[in-house]
């Protein structure tokens, strides 16, 4: 198990422009939703990825007429593009061939040794790399009988058996991902396979839910593994729009210290003094929040009896009065401002700040 804070030292891994594992940030991807022969419809949605800051978008790619979309991807976005391919080894080749970034696959399930050989051989060759994505419904037969159930023990297995596969052709720009819903089981998988092997690690609740539990339990599972320092590039899977999850996985980081770029927002949680909306005050801060990359800390707080002393280390806040509020840095009063102009004003301070 990796010490606390003390990042686990893994293979740098080169997607695309972007690199996963070594001493890179932690990414954040997500996965396009829209019907794979439907061109238009994922290309328009890429593009919102890329404009939300998705750093790497991965594409379903069911049969040939998919490869397609792969290569219009390529050509109307610049973050690298993985191709979700499983059992047939062909569609990998293609997708090779049209310029894809990263493949994802499972060796194991693409046939005999020949076709795993020519998959690693082609990537190789290209310098594309391959994620194994094991998760809890795609253990092999023989594994869950051994261990009776999708364990984390098993889908540890499971993932190094597809790594000895590739491996065996001398192919070694792997991630591993190994994925549950069950959180706990998740976890202790990450935790065993990163004690296993050097290889960068993709980390995920799969079937995570909708927006509301999804986000939770993606951030118990994915936040207590970076804490550790386990964890190389992270998805927040949602039932919903995949822009979603973007936005979840940077707030993960956010929250655990994990990115430099962006901002922190603290916000109390109300109670009988307050006399301004700020539910509403803080949700807009919030949202707008998304377009500032600066390391800073804003407070937006309910009343001006203790506020500023609460948040006295925001670098900038608002405190809520009865119809208005102050704007205040470092717990120093700057000015009182009407509750209509207070996060116009706040935004104000924000963009003079470094």
């Amino acid at each position: 198990m990796t010490e606390q804070g003390k990042r686990r030292n893994s293979k740098k891994v080169k997607v695309g422009d972007l690199f996963i594992g070594g001493d890179s940030p932690v990414s954040v991807q997500s996965m396009l939703n829209i019907p794979a022969h439907d061109i238009e419809g994922n290309v328009k949605q890429a593009v919102a990825l890329e404009k939300a800051g998705c750093q790497i978008i991965r594409a379903a790619v069911p049969d040939m007429e998919a490869v397609k979309t792969v290569a219009a991807l390529k050509e109307n976005v610049s973050v690298p593009v993985v191709a979700d391919i499983h059992f047939n080894y062909k569609l990998a080749l293609a997708c090779v061939d049209a310029g894809v970034d990263k493949i994802r696959i499972n060796p194991g399930n693409i046939g005999c040794d020949e076709n795993v050989r020519a998959v690693a051989v082609k990537c190789k060759n290209a310098g594309v790399p391959i994620r194994i994505g094991v998760n809890s419904g795609s253990v092999e037969k023989e594994i869950l009988e051994k261990y009776g159930a999708p364990t984390p023990e098993a889908m540890a297995e499971s993932a190094m058996y597809h790594v000895r596969l590739l491996e065996k052709f001398d192919f070694d720009d792997i991630v591993i991902s190994i994925k549950s819903s069950n959180v706990s089981n998740m976890i202790k998988a990450y935790e065993t396979v990163a004690g296993m092997c050097p290889y960068p690690l993709h980390l995920g609740v799969t079937e995570a839910g909708t927006q509301r539990m999804g986000i939770i339990k993606s951030a118990v599972g994915i936040g207590s593994l970076l804490t550790r320092g386990i964890g190389d590039t992270i998805r927040v899977s949602l039932t919903a729009d995949p822009v979603n999850e973007v936005y979840a996985g940077f707030d993960i980081l956010s929250a655990i210290g994990l990115r430099s770029d962006s901002p922190t927002l603290v916000s109390c949680p109300t109670c009988g003094r307050t006399k301004i909306n700020l539910i509403a005050l803080a949700d807009e801060v919030e949202k707008r929040l998304r377009d500032v990359h600066k390391n800073i800390k804003v407070a937006v707080m309910g009343c001006v009896v203790n506020g500023p002393g609460e948040a006295k280390e925001a670098d900038i806040g608002i405190a809520g009065g009865d119809g208005c509020g102050l704007i205040f840095a470092h717990g120093e009063i700057l000015r009182k401002v009407p509750e209509e102009e207070i996060v116009d004003e706040l935004f104000k301070e924000i963009e003079k700040l470094p």
